[in-house]
């Protein structure tokens, strides 16, 4: 008799089931894969032979016993393949090469300056073909790159807007699955950051979190339940953009007062540079300035520390999240920002929205926006081995 459609798609949905479980949870046995899924052990034992045979999970020696013959163990195959994710910058570019479990592999950053989008995508390819060298021996290689661009991304992967760098309409995905020949997903970089954070990093613990990406410019990623929140057409988290004051400066988006123009690391080096020195400094100059108690400079990272309590308030009073992450490069001001933040959100937040509320900021070590990259390819490459061949 043969297969309905039905039946192959409960058994792709009783697949998935299978390796989330073992991706999730092991070692199991499938005996325990039987149990936490409901499943009949029958139908458990088809499904992890054929993960196997696509060397999706592999099998370890026998566990404990509850009495007796020792089940053998189920693991997933993190090394079956590889991806690579991509934060694009606007005065850097860092990439990473991970397993299918975003275990970091190698790791490249090189910090530029926009010249033109032929020199920023000459040099993103030259670090992609760097990642693809140095992958290890993989049963299915490279699976997918993803990349986190700053501005608004469409649902093809066409960069729409990225007032920083001056672009507009750039068909990201396109031109890199022309080149590479390889699937490639092309995200807002705060989505990717928040979805590293949430996956990876601070906020783990958190189904209701918004991650501030405070670079040259800002925007937010949003986790609303546990799922990242795109907005209806796709365009969430802008919120750089909002208007903290009607009659500032004008931003290059064309609007006026906006967030990003007091409280991004732009404003940061615009304001260092302007106060503070004869000679252009950089973020690891007033860092270093910082250390060593450089009155004015410190005197600026409190402003900018206000600055950007400023709109995290707005956003707080407008999601009542259990947690704001910032990250990007102002996070590795931590020491001399949270203070400041802390207080001003403290001082004029409701006290109802400050119930259980945590600010962090990201792990200068961890690259959350191009794990997060990498790992949004990662999860493309095995539902598309799950799905109904």
């Amino acid at each position: 008799m043969p297969i309905t459609w039905n039946q192959q798609l409960v058994k792709k949905e009783n697949k998935s089931l299978v390796l989330s479980q073992i991706i999730n949870h092991a070692p199991l046995s499938r005996a325990d894969i039987a149990q936490r899924s409901g499943l009949n052990k029958g139908t458990v034992s088809s499904l992890v032979a054929e993960l196997i045979e696509e060397k999706l999970i592999n099998e370890s020696g026998p566990g404990e016993s509850s009495g007796g013959r020792r089940p053998v163990m189920l693991h997933f195959n993190h090394g079956a393949g590889h991806t690579i994710g991509i934060d694009l910058g606007v005065n850097y570019i860092l990439g990473v090469l991970t397993d299918l479990s975003g275990n970091i592999v190698v790791h490249k950053n090189e910090a530029y300056k926009n010249i033109s989008y032929a020199d920023t995508i000459s040099r993103v390819v030259n670090i992609i073909k760097f990642l693809i060298s140095a992958a290890p021996p993989s049963p299915y290689h490279i699976v997918g790159i993803g990349v986190g661009t700053p501005g608004i991304v469409d649902n093809k992967g066409t960069l729409l807007l990225a007032p920083n760098l001056g672009w507009h309409d750039i068909p990201f995905q396109t031109e890199l699955e022309k080149i590479f020949q390889i699937p490639v997903i092309v995200e807002n970089e705060a989505n990717t950051g928040a979805y590293g954070e949430k996956r990876f990093g601070v906020g783990q613990h958190a189904d209701n979190l918004i991650y501030i990406s405070a670079g040259i410019g800002i925007g937010a990623g949003i986790i609303i339940n546990g799922e990242l929140y795109s907005g209806f057409t796709g365009y969430s988290g802008e919120v750089g953009h909002m208007t903290i004051d009607r009659n500032g400066a004008k931003c290059t988006c064309g609007n006026k007062g906006c967030w990003e123009l007091y409280a991004s690391e732009q404003a940061l080096l615009s304001k260092a540079n302007t106060k503070n020195s004869p000679k252009e400094v950089g973020l690891d100059d007033i860092i270093s300035l910082a250390k060593e108690g450089n009155k004015e400079i410190l005197e600026t990272l409190a402003e900018i520390g206000e600055n950007l309590a400023v709109g995290i308030i707005n956003i707080i009073h407008a999601f009542n999240p259990e947690q704001i992450i910032i990250g990007n490069r102002l996070a590795s001001c931590k020491q001399w920002l949270e203070p400041k933040v802390k207080e001003v959100i403290q001082q004029y937040t409701s006290p109802f929205n400050q119930t259980d509320i945590r600010i962090d900021f990201s792990s200068p070590s961890m690259p959350v926006s191009a794990i997060g990259a990498a790992a949004f390819s990662a999860e493309a490459f095995l539902k598309a081995q799950l799905e109904i061949k």
